[in-house]
């Protein structure tokens, strides 16, 4: 199932059905919704939007940036929210299929927002959602080591204004470190790729964490260059932005990870100047090692701006799934917009 059709939005699942016109229309989108928060009274004409609608925030598998995320995105909106966190909570710990759990929160709300640690799980809700009387929109908000659709739409944001004035993300050479083999993050990224003209990505990582073989097919397949190493160094002086991620512990099953040498796969104070001076540094959070705390204070780092980014870009899909593009342009317009 696509998540985009005709250019509306109703499920988001995985990051292979968004195409430009409707990345571009999210930045577009998102921006307006944050501008209109700064203006007087902005920020309450934004809460009446949906003060009817409810949300289930089903988060069996730990969180705290995605939740918070998504939690707060629904307030701006005036989205009341329920939420299970803890799986021990639900009647599954009865015996209650996931199927039944879910069409259960859809008679009570108006969107199912869901971070699984199994992969393909949104995409079962989903189907589910077209066999029943009273479907609601599914938001993929993580599933297992497969999919973080949300992350990549909030990273392609982040890197379309950090380079606004240098032609936007075609062009780039955009690097990915780290455990790119059970990074969703990544995987999910490289998926929007191909909406971006000459763009050359760089995959860094240890050969036991490269990047799967499926991933590097679709990049064939759309023609998007991607180039494979396990050294920073030689390909630092030469990126746009570094795309860091953490290595994937809990996906450990004989404890893998365990005795990495982080030094090779870690920006630090000592490998800053090899970096260009307009270049980003990105990381979806958290972080360990991977980053050093000092780099915090380099105005490349932007990992922190990205994190809000997304609670922001969360708010922008939101709208567009309830339809709610031409009222946000009509409080762009009006005085609150207009400051």
């Amino acid at each position: 199932m696509q998540s985009e059709m005709a250019g509306r939005l109703y499920h988001v699942l995985d990051s292979h059905g968004f195409e430009r016109p409707l990345l571009d229309e999210l930045c577009e989108l998102t921006t307006r919704i944050r501008n209109i928060a700064k203006m007087p009274g902005g920020a309450r004409e934004l809460q009446m939007l949906l003060p009817e609608a409810r949300a289930m925030l089903y988060f069996p598998q730990p969180s705290t940036r995605t939740f918070l995320s998504f939690n707060n995105a629904c307030h701006i909106l005036g989205i009341r929210t329920s939420e299970i966190r803890d799986p021990a909570t639900s009647s599954e710990v009865k015996g209650e299929s996931f199927d039944d759990s879910i069409r259960t929160f859809s008679s009570y709300v108006d969107v199912i927002i869901m971070r699984t640690p199994e992969a393909g799980y949104a995409a079962r809700a989903a189907a589910l959602m077209g066999r029943i009387p009273r479907p609601v929109p599914i938001i993929n908000a993580g599933s297992g080591k497969d999919q973080h659709p949300t992350q990549a739409l909030l990273d392609i944001y982040t890197l379309e204004r950090s380079f606004a004035e240098r032609g936007g993300i075609d062009g780039k050479v955009i690097a990915m470190m780290g455990d790119l083999r059970r990074g969703r993050t990544v995987r999910s990224l490289c998926g929007l790729m191909r909406n971006y003209r000459d763009v050359h990505l760089v995959l860094v990582a240890p050969p036991a964490f490269a990047m799967e073989e499926d991933v590097k097919q679709r990049l064939r397949a759309h023609g998007t260059r991607f180039t494979e190493t396990s050294r920073l160094s030689e390909v630092l002086p030469e990126i746009d932005a570094l795309y860091v991620t953490r290595m994937q512990t809990e996906w450990d099953t004989e404890g893998e990870s365990h005795g990495m040498d982080y030094a090779q796969f870690s920006i630090n104070p000592r490998n800053l100047p090899q970096l260009k001076h307009d270049a980003i540094i990105m990381h979806p959070l958290p972080r360990g090692p991977e980053i050093d705390p000092a780099v915090d204070d380099d105005p490349r780092a932007v990992y922190w701006r990205q994190e809000r980014n997304g609670m922001w870009m969360r708010v922008a899909i939101l709208v567009k799934i309830f339809r709610l593009e031409d009222r946000i342009a009509e409080l762009a317009s009006g005085p609150a917009g207009r400051g």
